[in-house]
């Protein structure tokens, strides 16, 4: 008796991609195209005016800021974090693979309270930071630091799975001709963890840049001078000008779409490269 090829049911297909299709029309593509509609709603000359305002600059300057200081940190430390995990055997090695998740296990407005603990007027450096006119909450630094927190594990998630899958041979081969660690490192390691690297920098960035609830509790939200570009469409919002809040929430999407459009472009790349390994 001859196998029955078992096939599915020929409505499965275009059932589950209608599904899909709506579902993101629902949850995506509609209130995307809401937040341009309602930026352009009073035209152009509006838009463009809303932009301009002083306050507005200063909240793009600072998201700027914050994205450019806490990338670099973030992905220098997710690289010698992955490359400590990765390459050498030690103690507590597990507990410090398991502290990487930390940022994402715990909520970003816990994150913000516990500078506030540390760096506040009653925290545990607030006093020392006092006497020495030093202001880390409800300042830029607090913005930094809530960021850096909340965004260090990226880069880290991204190569730790990548370099293990490498292993240790390329490296080994290297010492035993002569090479010795820097050298090591920019002509065989970060050659071959390029594009993961690049792909945790695009992550590590989008969520920088889109930072909420650390940075709100950190910022104590003073107009004009510590309000990310987050923090100021809800204080426009709150505040009933509308135009102005769909304006500057259409800029940050269209930096995200961006962030988006490399972080595509990156994983095509790595998944060419897999191949070409694999061939």
């Amino acid at each position: 008796m001859k196998n029955r090829i078992e096939r599915e049911p020929r409505w499965i297909k275009p059932a589950l991609i209608t599904v899909t299709l709506a579902f993101l029309a629902v949850f995506v593509f509609i209130p995307l195209a809401t937040i341009f509609k309602e930026a352009l709603a009073n035209g152009i000359t509006t838009y463009f005016a809303a932009l301009k305002e002083p306050d507005v600059f200063a909240s793009i300057k600072l998201t700027l800021l914050t994205a450019l200081i806490c990338v670099p940190v973030n992905t220098v430390f997710g690289v010698l974090m992955a490359w400590a995990l990765t390459k050498f055997n030690f103690r507590f090695k597990n507990v410090l693979t398991t502290m990487i998740e930390i940022p994402f296990a715990i909520s970003p407005v816990i994150a913000g309270l516990l500078f506030i603990f540390l760096f506040g007027s009653f925290g545990w450096f607030g006093s020392w930071l006092l006497e020495h006119n030093l202001k880390i909450v409800f300042a830029v630094p607090g913005i930094i630091l809530a960021t850096a927190f909340v965004t260090f594990p990226f880069v880290a998630k991204e190569l730790i799975p990548l370099m293990r899958e490498l292993g240790r041979d390329d490296e080994e081969a290297a010492m035993t001709l002569g090479a010795r660690g820097p050298s090591i490192f920019f002509r065989i390691t970060l050659p071959n963890i390029k594009w993961g690297l690049l792909y945790g920098i695009v992550l590590t960035n989008a969520r920088a840049m889109g930072e909420f609830g650390a940075v709100a509790v950190v910022s104590g939200s003073i107009r004009g001078v510590t309000t990310t570009m987050p923090l100021y469409i809800d204080i426009l919002y709150g505040e009933y000008m509308f135009n102005a809040a769909f304006a500057v929430a259409s800029l940050l999407t269209l930096l995200a779409l961006v962030t988006l459009l490399v972080k595509t472009v990156v994983e095509r790349i790595i998944a060419e490269q897999r191949k070409r390994a694999q061939v």
